[in-house]
């Protein structure tokens, strides 16, 4: 367990030196930062504010990727010297034991429609054409009214013309092609899908902790 352990922690070292080489640049405060656990296990994205009460707190193990921002605090009294807290894109902190058990191959990430259309990259995978949110829909392949379940494996993004032609049909029935087959994203797939404006390095860092077998491999390369 030991070995197993600076195995690892030896691993993100050499993935921190590898990110912090990119390039520095000037981002907003809208930047999100993806937080992990000391282990590198991808948590959740938080924003600057929940950021700075994690250093407050001493919570940060590491950091790691490019410099995103400096907050500056108040004065010492007895110094004059300001506070500086220096922001990185990727914040690893301490004790967050519930990522094992979101690690395991039996987790199940909460369904919604934001997270959905990015798993298909927006497009309806009845007709292939890519949509804004507005312009689609969650369809279910085995029709709730045929017993089908509101799950990752039966539901797809559909555009709301495909939507309402499909109607309470199976695709077969409808005389639809499914162009892709539906997936339950793993946890570290599932921040990425939950990600807004993620960074080279961020989704470096994540790519990292997709199954190899992931068909967002295959998916995010037509985005390349």
């Amino acid at each position: 367990m030991y070995k197993f352990a600076l195995f690892c922690h030896k691993y993100i070292q050499v993935m921190c030196v590898l990110l912090m080489q990119e390039r520095q640049v000037v981002y907003s405060l809208n930047q999100q930062v993806l937080r992990t656990d000391a282990s590198g296990m991808p948590l959740e994205w938080i924003d600057f504010k929940e950021a700075v009460r994690i250093y407050h707190l001493g919570q940060v193990a590491y950091t790691c990727g490019v410099p995103l921002y400096q907050i500056h605090g108040g004065h010492n009294a007895i110094t004059g010297l300001r506070s500086i807290i220096e922001i990185n894109s990727i914040v690893a902190t301490h004790g967050d034991s519930h990522a094992v058990l979101k690690a395991r191959a039996h987790y199940v990430p909460p369904l919604n429609n934001q997270t959905l259309f990015s798993r298909d990259l927006h497009l309806c995978l009845y007709c292939g054409t890519q949509f804004a949110a507005r312009g689609l829909s969650r369809d279910h392949i085995m029709p709730l009214s045929a017993g089908g379940a509101d799950g990752w494996n039966n539901v797809v993004t559909a555009c709301k013309r495909c939507n309402n032609h499909k109607a309470g049909r199976t695709p077969e029935q409808a005389g639809l092609e499914l162009l892709a087959v539906p997936f339950t994203p793993t946890h570290a797939e599932y921040i990425y899908l939950q990600g807004r404006r993620i960074l080279a390095d961020q989704m470096s860092f994540l790519l990292a902790h997709f199954p190899r077998s992931s068909p967002l491999h295959k998916r995010l390369s037509r985005l390349i």
